[in-house]
């Protein structure tokens, strides 16, 4: 039975542990020439425990700018944000560079793969601009790319690969410093439907082989199935929460009708 998501701050009880990821009350808004348009309104949801979640939406309900609060790639208006123990709305630049690097891994629709560079040096570029060991970061790259299916394709060039393959680089670059996070924004949009497939079902495995937390923005039934929680935003608000167990893709679909048209 679906359930309205109610968060607290993560202050609330002292001897409770923190949620491993907490957005409570956020509020964001851009300006387009004269207007302010309003994209979260209060947005709120908690997730205690590692696992695949998602957050499900139709276009403009604000999933992809709730994500990208959630990555620390831009600032609530209003609200607040914890990643465990940590303030992401109070962080500096600075500081969310870092919390970027080493403690959240963010995969988008688009691959953003160096065209000029190989697979292998894709996966490891984020721990060359920060100085690590060449010695290993090609031992964690290689480790990688091996895991995602993609031992023999580590010499070759984004325009060499599949549109599948790209994307799994993608992954493997987000898991180079082993973040207990995953944020994913509609991973499978360039896909086809068997490489999404693929791809949703990979992340499962991602998210319980290394019991990390994988929260993905997405608008398909048939990707959310994969996920154990569903948030499902709507106007800018995480209105109500939809467990899978038990579900197919259709029945996820039914549930998510219901929870934004109830009366239909």
């Amino acid at each position: 039975m679906a359930t309205i998501a109610q968060p607290v701050s993560p202050t609330a009880s002292p001897t409770a542990a923190p949620p491993l990821l907490l957005c409570h009350n956020v509020h964001k808004a851009y300006r387009l020439g004269d207007r302010v348009v309003p994209a979260l309104r209060g947005a709120s949801l908690a997730i205690e425990e590692p696992g695949y979640y998602a957050i499900m939406g139709q276009s403009g309900s604000g999933k992809s700018t709730l994500l990208h609060l959630l990555a620390a790639l831009d600032t609530p208006d209003a609200g607040e944000i914890w990643l465990g123990s940590r303030g992401l709305h109070a962080l500096s630049e600075k500081e969310a560079t870092l919390l970027r690097r080493r403690e959240l891994g963010v995969v988008f629709q688009q691959f953003n793969l160096i065209p000029t560079l190989s697979a292998r040096e894709n996966v490891e570029l984020p721990g060359a601009l920060a100085g690590e060991s060449p010695r290993v970061l090609r031992a964690r790259s290689e480790e990688l790319l091996e895991r995602l299916g993609l031992k023999d394709r580590g010499d070759h060039r984004p325009d060499s690969l599949s549109g599948g393959e790209q994307q799994r680089v993608a992954i493997a670059r987000a898991l180079l410093f082993a973040p207990p996070i995953l944020l994913a924004d509609e991973p499978t949009g360039n896909l086809d439907a068997a490489s999404s497939e693929r791809l949703w079902t990979l992340l499962a495995e991602i998210a319980r082989e290394r019991n990390m937390l994988v929260l993905m923005v997405t608008h398909e039934p048939a990707a959310a199935v994969h996920c154990r929680r569903i948030f499902v935003l709507q106007d800018g608000r995480v209105t109500t929460t939809i467990e899978t167990e038990g579900l197919d893709a259709p029945g996820v679909a039914a549930r998510y009708q219901f929870a934004v048209h109830p009366a239909q």
